[in-house]
């Protein structure tokens, strides 16, 4: 297994700041925000000094009820072959439901959502892991992610689920210690009973993050220092295996340079004086002890969690009952955290808006994403989020529903969507203020045409 070192995750707005920081061993980057064909100036110099690059995917879903889209896996063996990357990493999530399984509306979350721990969807999840293995260059690892929310009757602790996927696809882990913290508060899910459980010899390499509590929920938000309690549960992993890797993740609000690297010397340290655990001590769980046999992954397996995964995102994004045995007020706070993180996303996919809509942005894309939920990426949700202001006649401000226009015609293409009540009114009403607009600068008809064309 490769030997990383101390990393951080690489993002644009510390590119810079990474560069020059000492005793960085390897970077990751988020395999999305990398084009193979033109890759970061940033990334490529940090390659010609030797630092190791690994593409982090959030995108597959492998355990969603689908088996994984060919054209994904392709684009993240490309990054993986682009940047000279040892192994690859994912998650274990389903990020999008419905669809043909179901028969129902498809459905993206924009954000990792937890599987089930049952023998059906750990038969879909391995299944789903050999495939994206042979489709990959290189060794996939995968990662635990944290969650707000429980399924109701699960059959396996986390740590049983994670040996067992081990066990049957030889598939290697990435141990996010911040989203064993997070599920210990928000799920009463023991850390250290978790690393019991592991096979700490698959470990790949390790995640650090900061989060913060509110009303008695973590979050998650990689964008707060690393606690404390997230550095003891890291001296407990290390206590017991070295870590190949460990790195610090941070996605925004960036600190001061000096303030990353102190968090990173905190790390080092807490894996460099981690005291073994004597080998009497360590326990390493006995398959025979573990949960059932888990059957194939047949059609009416996917199917049934297809069906349960489907009712839960939609509870989450399209209002609708909340499915028998959750937890109905903390489906509420994860659906608001949904709709947070999908303005935040289309601000930063789609910069212009919130400048041409000013400080209502927030409000009016919250009211819009509580009945129309996401189902493409965050691109589209932006012209949909668009699309649905200037059919309300939104901005008021004339002037901004002009630029808004400009912004949506530019960003549809040469041929809009057919169908659309606004695609047809705005390309009758486009084509009339062109007419007007060649009719006043035609040669012998300046001024015939009085009436402005308002930009609407």
């Amino acid at each position: 297994m490769a030997q990383l070192g101390t990393g951080i995750g690489w993002r644009p707005e510390i590119a810079d700041a990474v560069e020059r920081m000492p005793g960085i061993d390897w970077v990751e980057a988020v395999a999305e925000n990398v084009c193979p064909g033109h890759l970061p100036d940033s990334l490529l110099r940090l390659r010609k000094r030797g630092v190791t690059v690994v593409p982090h995917g959030v995108s597959l879903g492998l355990g969603g009820a689908e088996r994984p889209d060919e054209a994904r896996l392709t684009a993240l063996a490309e990054r993986a072959e682009a940047l000279g990357s040892p192994l690859v990493t994912e998650h274990i999530a389903f990020v999008r439901a419905g669809g043909a399984l179901t028969a129902s509306p498809h459905l993206e979350a924009g954000h990792l959502l937890p599987v089930p721990r049952t023998r059906d969807a750990l038969a879909v999840l391995c299944e789903n892991v050999r495939i994206a293995q042979d489709a990959l260059p290189v060794p996939l690892a995968v990662e635990n992610i944290a969650a707000l929310i429980s399924w109701p009757g699960e059959e396996m602790t986390e740590g049983q689920f994670l040996y067992e996927l081990v066990e049957r696809t030889g598939v290697r882990l990435l141990i996010d210690v911040a989203n064993l913290h997070t599920n210990h508060v928000n799920r009463g899910e023991d850390p250290s009973r978790a690393l019991d459980e592991l096979p700490v010899e698959a470990i790949a390499y390790v995640h650090v993050a900061g989060g913060f509590e509110r009303d008695g929920v973590w979050h998650d938000s990689h964008a707060h220092a690393v606690p404390r309690p997230v550095l003891d549960i890291l001296a407990d992993l290390a206590s017991r295996t070295r870590p190949p890797g460990v790195l610090l993740e941070r996605d925004e609000n960036f600190p001061e340079e000096g303030e990353l690297e102190r968090e990173l010397t905190a790390i080092r340290e807490t894996v460099d004086t981690a005291t073994p655990v004597s080998a009497a001590a360590a326990s390493t769980p006995d398959p025979a002890e573990g949960p059932a046999p888990t059957a194939p992954a047949t059609p009416e397996t996917r199917q049934r969690v297809a069906l349960a995964q489907a009712a839960l995102l939609s509870a989450l994004v399209a209002g609708t009952p909340a499915p028998e045995g959750f937890d109905g007020a903390r489906l509420r706070v994860q659906s608001r955290a949904l709709g947070a993180k999908r303005a935040d996303v289309v601000a930063k996919v789609a910069p212009e808006l919130p400048w041409i809509i000013g400080e209502s942005y927030r409000a009016d894309f919250l009211g819009y994403a509580r009945t129309r939920p996401m189902t493409g990426g965050y691109r589209q949700d932006a012209l949909d989020f668009a699309e649905h202001l200037l059919l309300a006649g939104r901005p008021e401000d004339a002037a901004a529903r002009g630029e808004l226009t400009a912004w949506w015609l530019e960003r549809s293409g040469p041929k809009p969507l057919e169908g659309r009540p606004f695609t047809r009114w705005l390309r009758t009403r486009t084509a009339r203020i062109a007419l007007r607009r060649a009719r006043r600068h035609a040669p012998g008809q300046a001024g015939v045409d009085t009436d402005p064309a308002p930009v609407t």
